[in-house]
Formats: structure tokens, sequence, C-alpha cells
């Protein structure tokens, strides 16, 4: 991974205005690394939403987004997939939300996080809202801060730098794949998982069944809004995700459990509050 290349890909249903605020906060965050970006418009029943994803795509021509509208809707799993597909052969994946904040330096923690070792597969940074992978805890989802405070996040993350964390699966909203990682494990389950929610954990797992690392990324932050894309059809979705994820991956609970009774990402939130209130 000595010239890290990346595609970051954006799946996008409707949520005009979260997916605007993450648009601008992607192209003028500055990022080191050498990546793409393609945004997927998955037929927004929002006419708002195409043309304001094409005028992203003019206005900043050093930073080109590549906009794909699909006809139909397809799910979020599909569109991971033909993501996937679209690789290049020295490039890895970054699936990001659209409804994220991005700060200084969280694609390139990211990516030195991936580099560290060979056998990561998976990289998740810290979030306001990101289940086992929040600060300043996972008790609930915290609300997005405001811009000058995930900035002190970052720098404060970003300067006192520790090695990743191992964590019993990704969190789908800033989810980097390794392209090794990929190449093993294949793409994401479509038949259990069409529209969303277990599909990255059932990557996970699978990946960890290939002695792939799924790790938190401890030097990087990306807020997160949560819940645009789905809205009222969101508690189903985990209804059944979470069924087909259990007859795939029978453990996975246990797993969970017995990761958050260890609590190994305690000391580095602590380490960062207490940074914070310097």
């Amino acid at each position: 991974m000595a010239d890290c290349r990346v595609l970051i890909v954006i799946p996008v249903f409707n949520g005009f205005d979260a997916t605007e605020r993450c648009l601008k906060s992607l192209v003028t965050t500055r990022i080191a690394a050498k990546y793409r970006l393609i945004v997927i418009n998955d037929a927004s029943n929002d006419p708002r939403v195409a043309p304001m994803l094409d005028a992203h795509s003019r206005a900043f021509p050093t930073r080109p987004i590549e906009v794909r509208h699909n006809a139909i809707n397809r799910g979020f799993t599909w569109n991971v997939n033909q993501a996937i597909a679209a690789l290049q052969s020295d490039e890895h994946l970054l699936l990001l939300n659209s409804d994220t904040l991005v700060t200084t330096g969280w694609l390139d923690e990211m990516i030195l996080t991936a580099k560290s070792d060979k056998r990561i597969g998976t990289v998740t940074p810290f979030s306001n809202n990101a289940t086992i992978c929040s600060l300043p805890d996972f008790s609930r989802e915290w609300p997005v801060p405001k811009v000058s405070e995930r900035e002190r996040i970052a720098k404060a993350l970003i300067a006192h730098r520790v090695s990743p964390i191992d964590i019993p699966t990704a969190i789908g909203f800033c989810m980097l794949i390794t392209r090794d990682c990929l190449n093993a494990v294949g793409k994401f389950d479509i038949e259990n998982f069409p529209r969303g929610y277990g599909e990255e954990n059932d990557f996970c797992r699978r990946a960890e069944a290939k002695k792939f690392r799924n790790v938190l990324c401890p030097n990087a932050y990306v807020a997160h809004e949560g819940g645009q894309s789905f809205n009222t059809e969101k508690t189903e979705l985990m209804r059944i995700g979470g069924e087909r994820l259990l007859a795939k991956h029978p453990d996975y609970n246990e797993v969970v459990a017995e990761w958050i009774t260890r609590d190994p990402v305690k000391a580095r939130r602590e380490e960062i509050a207490r940074q914070l209130t310097i």
C-alpha cells in the first residue's frame, strides 16, 4: 500500500440538505492521498437532488466528482457492489454515507492505519454516532458537534496518535476496505441484505474468517448525522438485517457483547477527553 489510491463512494437517496453538507465538507477538506470520488444517486424522488449533485460535479474541477444516476432504486448493497466493480486494480474502497461531515486528516489517517499492518481489512474512524466507534462513548447517539469542535477533536486525535484497535465489525457510515481484503472476501451479500443494515457486519465477519482485522482508526474523526436515507423503513430494515446476520453468524451478538465488556477503546476515549479539556 505504498502509493495508496482510494475510490470514495457516496450512495445517495434523498437527504438533500445532509448530502449537500457532506459534499461541501468533503471537497473543502484537504486530503493528501490520491483518490477518486463517485456519487451514486439511487433514483432519489426529491427532484432537487439530481441537479444539486450535477452542480457539485461541475463546481470543483480540481477535485472532479463523478455522478451516476440510477434509473430505478437499487438499494444500498447493489450500489456498493457496483462501486467494487468500478475499482481500479490499485485502489482501495471507502464507503461514505451521504450524511457525514469529514474533518482534517480523516482519510490520510485512515490510510496510515490500513498501511500499518497488511492483515488489516477494514478501517473505521471515530464519530459522534457510530455505535462502538463513538465519542465521547457508545452509550447513545451523540449530536453532531459544531464545526469548530469537530476540528478540535480531529486535531487532538492526530496530535497524539496511537495504534489501531481491533473491533468486531466496521461501522458502515465511513468504512475503508483494503484491496487485499476485497480480493479475498468478495462483494457484499446482496441476497440477504439488499436494502442495507447488516451487510457491513456480514462482510467483516467474513473478512475475519479470512484472517483480516477490522480496526478502529483511533486518530481520525468523521461526524455522522444518522438515519437520513431510511427514515420510517429503518426499524424494519434493522430487524430483518439482524435476523439474517444471526442466521449467517450465530455468534455475532456474543462476539460484540464480549468486546463491549472489555471495551478496549476506553483508554483512548479517556485520553482524548483529557486533551480536549486542557
